[in-house]
């Protein structure tokens, strides 16, 4: 018998529910997630896709990791599962989040991807995806797999699969290169902090010659582009301010066009600008949003809730559409999906893109706004060139430990509930809306936290809106 059914689960269900999360599998290695929960995922998730052939599907799953210690053990376990459950298995390797997704797309296969993204070295974890790079979160079968590690694995009498190798990247350079043209623009001094993450792969490979494609008008500055899922230098995580500093030294020093700063597994991309000064991830949004329209008029654009107001603004002014959706990768593709969307953007530097299956990507991303700068006239900084995307004044995200948070939220509402032309909407969390101003609160999905989003017209009526929220959100 192929099926490993006969097996005790290895995590109680309080346990299960601290690693699977919304979107992903993720948590605390060996402590939360070990090799033998990665293999009962692996044989739960051919089980809850359907991915036999005999049950009509693909027979196969593409699998890549990042460079975390954890990951070759995690890896080989999730592969014996899905092989023990008569389901083949191709490994990509070491790969971008970004590099799995193509493989998935290009090769017509499930995936999985064994990162756990920004989280600090001790954590790692699987982002799954259908063919296609369809996203795979709690609704769309997630949830189902969790009870099914629980409950215990259907057993499988067929013929165990097999494992086979392949190297994905140079196409996934090619086809990259494909969807932005980077060869005609003027030269460029580019910093790129990959964090000692999988930028440090992956750029190369892009935005070099290593994968044999023509040279591209950039000079490129490398930091920390050597692979050590120990993050010796700092966190993988540039929507920290901290781990942008090095970053921004670095390119006020080169006198660098821009910088671009990834996070682990290179999905996120944030880009400074020319005077060492971090760049919203809203801003650039509006920028490849209106690259999109200019080559596809009236497309419609997905942004979520949290993003800057720029963002609708500058899709009417383009005579594009826009769609307001809530945050999380799961929703935009699905919304892409049933609007036909060409591109969405997130204020975590996730970027979608229809012509990628969809995915996000932060190496495209990145190329949209090396092209937008590289063909503007010469002299052009990038912080000029963005000034018209700089409208209001945003707080960034604020976190607050709560005991309740369904009734701090409530008080916030009431408080602002009796002023006038303020208006309410709870597409996710509770937004409220004034004509100079609006606020997000939005609980955590995992943690005893609501986060606060404010933008206004200015600083002064932005830090009055967000400390008077804040002190009703943490009153005793």
């Amino acid at each position: 018998m192929a099926g490993s059914s006969g097996e005790s689960s290895p995590r109680d269900a309080a346990g299960l529910d601290l690693v699977f999360k919304a979107y992903d599998v993720r948590g605390l290695v060996p402590e939360q997630f070990d090799a033998a929960l990665a293999r009962r995922i692996g044989a739960a998730f051919v089980e809850v896709l359907g991915i036999r052939v005999t049950d009509g599907g693909p027979g196969a799953v593409v699998i890549g990791q990042d460079m975390r210690p954890s990951g070759d053990e995690l890896v080989a376990a999730f592969a014996d599962g899905v092989c023990a459950q008569g389901c083949d298995v191709i490994r990509i390797g070491l790969a971008s989040t970004d590099g799995l997704y193509f493989a998935s797309g290009d090769l017509g296969l499930p995936g999985a991807m064994f990162t756990a993204s920004h989280n600090p070295a001790e954590y790692n974890g699987i982002k799954l995806c259908r063919a296609g790079a369809a996203p795979v979160g709690s609704e769309t079968g997630l949830r189902a797999m969790r009870d099914l590690v629980e409950g215990g694995i259907p057993p499988y009498d067929g013929p165990a699969g097999s494992v086979t190798r392949r190297d994905t990247m140079p196409a996934y350079a090619s086809f990259l290169r494909s969807l932005v043209d980077l060869s005609a623009g003027r030269d460029l001094s580019v910093v790129i902090d990959a964090g000692n993450g999988m930028a440090g792969l992956t750029a190369p490979a892009v935005l070099g010659t290593e994968a044999g494609l023509p040279a591209l008008p950039l000079n490129v500055t490398p930091l920390y582009f050597e692979l050590d899922g120990t993050f010796p230098n700092h966190e993988a995580n540039p929507i920290e301010p901290a781990n942008l500093r090095d970053l921004q030294r670095a390119v006020v020093a080169e006198g660098a066009d821009i910088g671009l700063a990834f996070d682990g597994d290179a999905d996120r991309c944030f880009v400074i600008d020319e005077r060492g000064v971090a760049v919203t991830p809203s801003a650039i949004t509006a920028l490849i949003a209106e690259r999109e329209l200019r080559s596809r008029p009236g497309s419609t654009i997905i942004y979520n809730c949290i993003s800057s107001r720029t963002v609708p603004e500058v899709i009417s002014e383009c005579g594009g559409v826009g769609e307001r959706t809530r945050v999380g990768h799961s929703f935009i593709k699905a919304r892409m999906a049933e609007t036909g969307a060409v591109f969405g953007g997130e204020h975590s530097g996730h970027f979608y893109f229809t012509d990628f299956w969809r995915a996000d990507s932060g190496m495209l991303a990145a190329m949209h706004v090396l092209a937008a700068l590289g063909s503007a006239p010469p002299g052009t900084t990038l912080s000029s060139l963005l000034a018209r995307y700089d409208r209001y004044v945003a707080s960034g995200e604020i976190n607050s430990v709560v005991d309740d948070a369904a009734a701090a939220t409530e008080r916030v509402r009431t408080a602002y509930a009796g002023q006038e032309e303020v208006t309410f909407d709870d597409l996710d969390g509770m937004t409220a809306s004034a004509p100079d101003w609006w606020f997000n609160l939005r609980p955590s999905n995992t943690e005893p936290l609501l986060r606060l989003n404010v933008e206004a017209v200015d600083a002064g009526t932005m830090e009055s809106v967000r400390d008077e929220v804040l002190a009703i959100v943490r009153e005793p």
